[in-house]
């Protein structure tokens, strides 16, 4: 599997995706789904598309000297993830904030590492633990805090089938875990 190419391994989930149409009791020759498996595994693909990115090279690239010490916040960045549970979307918005120590990250790479983490099988926690930690280590901040709202489809359309439920998660590290001032700071700007 490791030497297979991109297009590959693309053909072969296609082919696996075809057996579970034909074992679910459908006919994979049906004209609707003639392309269905193709279709599946290139949507999977890059939904999936975050095991073959860098988040800590995306970062790298766009670092930038700053003598300011306040805090940066990049909020309602969102995001669309596949629950590692049962391979069903859940989507949101995450926001981010940082306090510099002598860098600062071009903004967008901030929702680029949100989709490197967030296009991978993943639970919710993690994601948001991994945007906190990769943004620390990448930038060097003081610290770092993440709060992500999340929608999960695994929870709507089967199991207990719950639509208004919604999931929120924080991490935080550095000189926000130390300062209940600034996880505050960090909240009152998500209201404003």
């Amino acid at each position: 599997m490791e030497n297979l190419s991109d297009n590959q391994r693309i053909e072969a989930v296609a082919g696996h995706i075809e057996e579970i149409i034909k074992l679910l009791g459908e006919d994979s020759q049906r004209q609707g789904l003639l392309k269905t498996p193709m279709r599946a595994a290139k949507a999977l693909w890059f939904l999936t598309s975050g095991y073959r990115s860098d988040p800590s090279q995306l970062i790298k690239q766009a670092l930038f000297d700053h003598e300011g010490s306040q805090m940066i916040v990049v909020r309602d960045i969102e995001f669309y993830s596949m629950c590692e549970h049962h391979i069903l979307p859940f989507f949101g918005k995450v926001s981010i904030g940082y306090i510099p120590d002598g860098k600062i990250v071009g903004l967008s790479k901030l929702a680029r590492i949100v989709n490197a983490y967030a296009r991978r099988l993943q639970v919710q926690e993690r994601f948001t633990s991994q945007l906190a930690e990769e943004v620390r280590k990448s930038i060097g901040a003081k610290g770092v805090i993440v709060v992500c709202a999340g929608e999960h489809l695994c929870m709507k359309m089967r199991g207990v089938e719950k639509q208004h439920s919604a999931t929120v998660t924080t991490h935080y590290n550095g000189a926000f875990a130390d300062s209940v001032e600034l996880r505050t700071e960090f909240y009152n700007t998500l209201k404003q």
